[in-house]
Protein backbone atom coordinates (compact mmCIF):
# COMPACT_ATOMS: atom_id res chain seq x y z
CA UNK A 1 0.00 0.00 0.00
CA UNK A 2 1.42 3.36 -0.95
CA UNK A 3 1.68 6.31 1.44
CA UNK A 4 -1.31 8.14 -0.06
CA UNK A 5 -3.56 5.10 0.35
CA UNK A 6 -2.35 4.65 3.92
CA UNK A 7 -3.11 8.32 4.63
CA UNK A 8 -6.54 7.94 3.07
CA UNK A 9 -7.35 4.89 5.18
CA UNK A 10 -6.09 6.55 8.32
CA UNK A 11 -8.38 9.54 7.88
CA UNK A 12 -11.32 7.39 6.96
CA UNK A 13 -11.89 7.66 3.21
CA UNK A 14 -12.69 3.97 3.10
CA UNK A 15 -15.31 2.23 5.17
CA UNK A 16 -17.94 3.76 7.41
CA UNK A 17 -15.63 5.97 9.45
CA UNK A 18 -15.04 9.14 7.52
CA UNK A 19 -16.73 11.96 5.76
CA UNK A 20 -15.29 11.08 2.36
CA UNK A 21 -16.79 7.73 1.64
CA UNK A 22 -17.04 9.33 -1.75
CA UNK A 23 -20.35 8.06 -2.85
CA UNK A 24 -20.23 4.60 -1.38
CA UNK A 25 -23.44 4.90 0.65
CA UNK A 26 -24.95 8.30 -0.09
CA UNK A 27 -28.41 8.64 -1.57
CA UNK A 28 -27.48 11.17 -4.21
CA UNK A 29 -24.75 13.20 -5.79
CA UNK A 30 -25.61 16.36 -3.84
CA UNK A 31 -25.21 14.60 -0.48
CA UNK A 32 -21.97 13.01 -1.63
CA UNK A 33 -20.63 16.36 -2.81
CA UNK A 34 -21.46 17.89 0.57
CA UNK A 35 -19.55 15.13 2.35
CA UNK A 36 -16.59 15.75 0.06
CA UNK A 37 -16.54 19.45 1.02
CA UNK A 38 -16.69 18.52 4.70
CA UNK A 39 -13.82 16.08 4.25
CA UNK A 40 -11.67 18.66 2.45
CA UNK A 41 -12.26 21.23 5.21
CA UNK A 42 -11.57 18.72 7.96
CA UNK A 43 -8.50 16.96 6.54
CA UNK A 44 -7.11 19.33 3.91
CA UNK A 45 -4.20 20.61 6.00
CA UNK A 46 -3.23 17.35 7.69
CA UNK A 47 -3.52 15.08 4.67
CA UNK A 48 -3.04 17.17 1.54
CA UNK A 49 -2.11 14.20 -0.68
CA UNK A 50 -5.27 12.30 0.25
CA UNK A 51 -7.38 15.39 -0.46
CA UNK A 52 -5.59 15.99 -3.75
CA UNK A 53 -6.18 12.38 -4.80
CA UNK A 54 -9.86 12.64 -3.86
CA UNK A 55 -10.26 15.81 -5.93
CA UNK A 56 -8.34 14.41 -8.90
CA UNK A 57 -10.35 11.17 -9.02
CA UNK A 58 -13.70 12.67 -8.03
CA UNK A 59 -15.45 12.38 -11.40
CA UNK A 60 -14.51 8.72 -11.75
CA UNK A 61 -15.55 7.98 -8.18
CA UNK A 62 -19.10 9.31 -8.60
CA UNK A 63 -19.83 8.28 -12.19
CA UNK A 64 -22.11 5.51 -10.96
CA UNK A 65 -24.73 8.13 -10.01
CA UNK A 66 -25.41 8.43 -13.76
CA UNK A 67 -26.62 4.82 -13.92
CA UNK A 68 -29.67 3.04 -12.50
CA UNK A 69 -29.55 2.68 -8.72
CA UNK A 70 -29.96 -1.09 -9.05
CA UNK A 71 -26.64 -1.23 -10.93
CA UNK A 72 -24.63 0.74 -8.35
CA UNK A 73 -23.54 -2.31 -6.37
CA UNK A 74 -22.08 -3.85 -9.54
CA UNK A 75 -20.42 -0.65 -10.75
CA UNK A 76 -18.66 0.05 -7.46
CA UNK A 77 -16.92 -3.31 -7.25
CA UNK A 78 -13.22 -3.63 -7.96
CA UNK A 79 -13.36 -7.37 -8.51
CA UNK A 80 -15.34 -7.41 -11.73
CA UNK A 81 -12.62 -8.99 -13.86
CA UNK A 82 -10.51 -10.78 -11.27
CA UNK A 83 -13.20 -13.11 -9.93
CA UNK A 84 -14.17 -14.87 -13.18
CA UNK A 85 -10.58 -15.48 -14.17
CA UNK A 86 -9.36 -16.88 -10.85
CA UNK A 87 -10.83 -20.28 -11.75
CA UNK A 88 -9.22 -20.14 -15.19
CA UNK A 89 -5.85 -19.19 -13.74
CA UNK A 90 -6.09 -22.07 -11.28
CA UNK A 91 -6.50 -24.61 -14.08
CA UNK A 92 -4.05 -23.12 -16.56
CA UNK A 93 -1.34 -22.67 -13.91
CA UNK A 94 -1.73 -26.32 -12.98
CA UNK A 95 -1.31 -27.41 -16.59
CA UNK A 96 1.71 -25.09 -16.97
CA UNK A 97 1.96 -25.50 -20.70
CA UNK A 98 -0.29 -26.69 -23.47
CA UNK A 99 1.17 -28.25 -26.57
CA UNK A 100 -1.51 -26.66 -28.76
CA UNK A 101 -3.24 -23.33 -28.45
CA UNK A 102 -6.64 -24.86 -29.27
CA UNK A 103 -6.32 -27.15 -26.22
CA UNK A 104 -5.77 -24.15 -23.96
CA UNK A 105 -8.61 -22.27 -25.61
CA UNK A 106 -10.97 -25.23 -25.21
CA UNK A 107 -10.08 -25.61 -21.53
CA UNK A 108 -10.50 -21.91 -20.81
CA UNK A 109 -13.85 -21.81 -22.63
CA UNK A 110 -15.16 -24.85 -20.76
CA UNK A 111 -14.06 -23.45 -17.40
CA UNK A 112 -15.83 -20.14 -18.13
CA UNK A 113 -19.00 -22.02 -19.07
CA UNK A 114 -18.94 -23.96 -15.78
CA UNK A 115 -17.96 -21.03 -13.57
CA UNK A 116 -20.57 -18.65 -15.01
CA UNK A 117 -23.31 -20.74 -13.41
CA UNK A 118 -22.21 -19.46 -10.00
CA UNK A 119 -22.00 -15.78 -10.99
CA UNK A 120 -24.42 -13.40 -9.39
CA UNK A 121 -27.19 -12.08 -11.58
CA UNK A 122 -27.18 -8.42 -12.45
CA UNK A 123 -29.64 -6.44 -10.38
CA UNK A 124 -31.92 -4.35 -12.52
CA UNK A 125 -31.20 -6.33 -15.69
CA UNK A 126 -34.46 -4.99 -17.17
CA UNK A 127 -32.80 -1.53 -17.24
CA UNK A 128 -29.91 -2.61 -19.47
CA UNK A 129 -31.70 -1.68 -22.73
CA UNK A 130 -32.22 1.85 -21.36
CA UNK A 131 -28.55 2.15 -20.46
CA UNK A 132 -27.51 0.77 -23.84
CA UNK A 133 -29.73 3.27 -25.64
CA UNK A 134 -28.06 6.11 -23.74
CA UNK A 135 -30.99 7.03 -21.51
CA UNK A 136 -29.85 9.50 -18.86
CA UNK A 137 -30.09 8.74 -15.14
CA UNK A 138 -29.69 11.21 -12.29
CA UNK A 139 -28.96 9.80 -8.82
CA UNK A 140 -30.05 6.39 -10.04
CA UNK A 141 -33.45 7.48 -11.37
CA UNK A 142 -34.44 7.98 -15.00
CA UNK A 143 -34.03 11.67 -15.77
CA UNK A 144 -37.74 12.20 -16.48
CA UNK A 145 -38.65 10.73 -13.06
CA UNK A 146 -36.09 12.78 -11.15
CA UNK A 147 -37.75 15.52 -9.05
CA UNK A 148 -37.12 18.96 -10.53
CA UNK A 149 -36.24 20.58 -7.21
CA UNK A 150 -33.50 17.99 -6.60
CA UNK A 151 -32.15 18.34 -10.14
CA UNK A 152 -31.48 22.03 -9.56
CA UNK A 153 -29.76 21.32 -6.22
CA UNK A 154 -27.39 18.81 -7.84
Amino acid sequence: MDLEAADAQQVGIYGDRGAAQAGSVFEGYAECKGKRKKFIRQYGKGYPKAVEKLQRDWDRMVTFYNFPKEHWVHLRTTNIVESPFSAIRLRTDAAKRFKRVDHATALIWKVVMVVEKSWRRLKGAHLLPDVYEGKRFVDGLPEEEYPLNQKEAA
